[in-house]
């Protein structure tokens, strides 16, 4: 499968379908457009508590699809608790969408807007006994999404990233990325838009509780030039700049969005 699905026209979001079991399909699948004004806030909704360790921080990969940073999961140093989840959550990796354009690359959009890019910190509930197993249960992934809009500043903590894209270039290449706190690329408030939905990949398993925060963080053009650098080819390969690797927003069908604010 994984070899099996992209986003270029002949094997993109439009194509998944056709790749996919049917029972995993859902059409109502996210990312989802948000609208303020129509999600309830609710008053039960805890504030995050994100809480990483620098030292679980273990490498970074160019997967063909996105770049990943992995983390050991086999401690509870680096967790989510609290906001729409009960039980403790360890981070897995977290990747980013992006588009061609600064305003078009954010899987997610609000009100119809959408944002550079888009960082999701991938969580799993450790009532299950791997992150594989948990991915498959109703309950089983967290995903933090923070949204990246472009400013002419460059964001000093989201080029410690960056500085490691000259080992990854090209599809499966790899290197060691120790000591990264992911902490450093949350906004400074975590006030949050909630639902129940899936990954926005493939396979699309219907487990994921959405956390997508309000407030953006920066990145500057240049920044940006450099994730649209990357490429989806490999080594040897026709060279296919890593662009506009997100799914399009699908309808919520009756899902409901919770605010933890008003």
């Amino acid at each position: 499968m994984s070899h099996a699905w992209g986003y270029s026209a002949e094997n993109g979001p439009e194509k998944w379908v056709t790749k996919l079991p049917h029972r995993r399909w859902v059409p109502a699948s996210p990312p989802s457009t948000i609208v303020p004004a129509d999600a309830s806030y609710d008053a039960g909704l805890k504030p995050l508590c994100l809480k990483y360790d620098a030292k679980d921080c273990i490498d970074i990969l160019n997967n063909g699809h996105s770049f990943q940073v992995t983390f050991t999961d086999d401690t509870d140093s680096s967790t989510l608790k609290n906001g729409p989840i009960s039980g403790v959550y360890r981070l897995k990796q977290f990747h980013f969408h992006w588009g061609a354009q600064n305003d078009r690359g954010s899987e997610h959009t609000i009100s119809g807007t959408k944002y550079a890019a888009e960082l999701h910190l991938v969580h799993w509930n450790t009532k299950y006994p791997s992150f594989g197993e948990a991915a498959s249960k109703s309950d089983g992934l967290a995903v933090v999404g923070v949204f990246l809009k472009v400013n002419r500043a460059e964001n000093a903590q989201l080029q410690k990233v960056l500085d490691t894209f000259d080992a990854i270039k090209t599809k499966g290449t790899q290197t060691t990325f120790p000591g990264f706190d992911p902490t450093t690329l949350l906004p400074g408030c975590l006030d949050y838009w909630t639902y129940d939905g899936s990954l926005t990949t493939p396979p699309l398993l219907e487990s994921v509780t959405w956390i997508v925060c309000k407030e953006t963080i920066s990145v500057s053009p240049a920044q940006m030039a450099s994730f649209r650098a990357l490429q989806f080819s490999g080594a040897g390969e026709a060279a296919c700049c890593m662009v506009d690797n997100y799914r399009p927003p699908q309808p919520l069908k009756g899902r409901a969005v919770k605010a933890s604010f008003q």
